[in-house]
């Protein structure tokens, strides 16, 4: 063992601290005194006074005991290494083996005292520990995504799946064969999971299994398998999704809820045939996560006071503009998340319903059943609503309702596929609404898009390339002193980011906006004007947070002008 009681430094933790400026001579005596009476350690004392916080416990710590503090986010460790300790035993101590030196294993902890659990890891690894420091909550993230890749299927639990009788018995595969597909499919659940991935990618190539995991909007490759598993783990996939595993031709769809680690989870699975077989997508949504609120988006300032303003409106339209995957489904989640009161009756007619709210009524579309988005907009204004949400616009029809709903005094929400704020209109105008009727119902309009965070744990400055910074000074002018970027680190997958952000731009519809449209002024007039008034365009924001450093260049260009007006 490299460190035991009586090794550790004659000097105190509060003299360390009083050493090092955390805290003065005068509170370390208080300190003292306060665990003498309540016979506590003085670093228990520490932190429950508040004088601390627990990571500068574990710095001074570090410099007391003359161990090395490892930041867990710049170290990857390789496979051979965690092998030597079993994931129950990382969680149970909570300790990450992190490398082996000779015959030593190098083990970072949060208590590097703890003789007890060094000699059971010594026992286990049967070898000699060499124990360092590490932040508790960084050991335990680092554990989730270490092991999340190799195992930890057993902590996934089936909350929903559908009766075994549904198939039939010949076409369900043996225990035997099934099993290797359950655990692969458990592990890159739980490390998708673990990833904050969206969604699972199962493609068959000729000679292999293709597997992509979405993870903050972009497909990364995660891994590739054995073409040999490919059949076991598509029926599996079906058994769980309540689908017909003998149907392989037709695209298929289902669901079923998983729990893990006390979360729980719908996987959403649509299935479809390649020339090299089924290929499966698996959509994750976490049932358990908190909706985000407006102010959370990413809205600036000046944008979000004005959208305020549009949902104390009695009535109109409010619509979201944006390609898939913008975040417009976020967005109107929140908006009527806002406006949930006893006082109101919400309606939503979603495809599909992705978060439960309490309090709002939803209901899900289903053609079998003839519930489509304009059938059940017609239904709503019987049912004495207040705000209604409607998925999506796509027809004729659902946009005459919709505009009906509005003008007979109700707020509605809705989402088109449209370019900016101002080609909502002229989207409106080609599913065939007129354009007085148009102008006399809609509220608002918002374009959108997302954009990745950068990595707050390995954000650096750096010198961006030509054509960037020449991006950035049209829109802008004169560049910030620094731009940034994510290096890249573990806890962002090496990617350099972590988290998405929405870019905006609203439209309110001024009567001098109003009236070019009806005169059928060409978009990019109506724009000028819209910008005249106060429209804050999506190229503007989008460098407003690079300049905020909230986002980089490159991911700018990518997603707001590489669809462009």
């Amino acid at each position: 063992m490299s460190t035991t009681s009586e090794e550790l430094s004659k000097e105190n933790i509060g003299e360390v601290m009083v050493r090092i400026g955390l805290i003065d001579a005068e509170q370390m005596q208080e300190i003292s005194r306060i665990a003498a009476q309540g016979d506590k350690k003085l670093e228990e004392v520490l932190v429950e006074e508040g004088l601390v916080s627990p990571q500068d416990l574990v710095r001074a710590l570090s410099i007391q005991l003359k161990v090395p503090l490892i930041d867990l986010k710049r170290h990857n460790i390789s496979p051979e290494v965690l092998k030597l300790l079993p994931e129950e035993l990382a969680r149970k101590y909570n300790v990450l083996p992190l490398d082996v030196i000779g015959k030593s294993l190098a083990l970072v902890m949060g208590d590097t005292t703890d003789i007890a659990t060094i000699g059971d890891i010594a026992a286990v690894t049967k070898r000699r520990i060499e124990p360092m420091m590490g932040f508790p909550d960084e050991i335990r993230e680092a554990i989730d995504r270490n092991y999340g890749a190799g195992g930890g299927g057993e902590e996934i639990t089936v909350l929903e799946a559908p009766p075994e009788e549904e198939a039939e018995p010949e076409q369900l595969l043996s225990e035997e064969a099934q099993a290797p597909a359950i655990r692969t499919l458990n592990r890159h659940i739980l490390q998708a999971i673990r990833s904050r991935a969206s969604d699972i990618h199962i493609e068959p190539q000729k000679d292999k299994l293709h597997i992509r995991y979405r993870i903050d909007g972009v497909l990364m490759d995660k891994t590739t398998l054995n073409m040999q598993i490919h059949d076991a783990l598509i029926s599996r996939l079906k058994i769980m999704s309540n689908m017909n595993i003998a149907e392989r031709r037709r695209p298929q769809d289902g669901q079923y809820a998983v729990n893990v680690d006390g979360k729980n989870i719908d996987i959403r699975v649509a299935c479809a045939s390649t020339i090299y077989g089924e290929m499966a997508v698996l959509r994750i949504l976490n049932k358990s996560a908190s909706l985000l609120k407006l102010t959370d988006l990413g809205f600036p300032p000046g944008t979000l006071g004005k959208y305020q303003q549009l949902l104390k409106l009695p009535f109109g339209i409010i619509l979201l503009g944006g390609p898939t995957g913008s975040g417009k489904t976020t967005t109107l989640y929140a908006s009527i998340n806002q406006l949930n009161s006893k006082e109101r009756n919400i309606m939503t007619i979603e495809d599909p319903v992705e978060y439960h709210l309490p309090g709002i009524n939803q209901f899900q579309v289903n053609p079998k059943a003839e519930v489509t988005f304009a059938n059940s907009l017609r239904a709503f204004m019987r049912l004495d609503p207040d705000v209604i949400l409607v998925g999506e616009i796509r027809d004729t029809e659902t946009v005459k309702i919709a505009i009906q709903a509005a003008l007979t005094g109700h707020l509605v929400f809705s989402s088109v596929h449209a370019n900016d704020a101002v080609g909502i209109l002229f989207r409106l105008q080609d599913l065939g609404a007129e354009s007085y009727l148009i102008c006399s119902a809609l509220a608002g309009t918002i374009s959108q898009r997302i954009v990745r965070r950068v990595c707050p744990h390995c954000r650096e400055a750096y010198e961006p390339a030509a054509e960037e910074l020449a991006a950035y000074k049209e829109e802008m002018g004169e560049p910030p002193d620094k731009f940034y970027r994510g290096a890249g680190c573990n806890l962002c997958g090496g990617t350099g980011f972590m988290g998405q952000c929405g870019i905006f731009e609203l439209m309110t519809l001024s009567e001098k906006v109003k009236q070019m449209f009806i005169e059928n002024a060409p978009a990019s007039q109506i724009r000028a004007q819209a910008i005249k008034e106060g429209m804050e365009p999506l190229k503007h924001d989008a460098m407003l947070k690079v300049k905020e450093g909230i986002t980089t260049i490159p991911e700018v260009l990518r997603n707001v002008y590489s669809s462009s007006y």
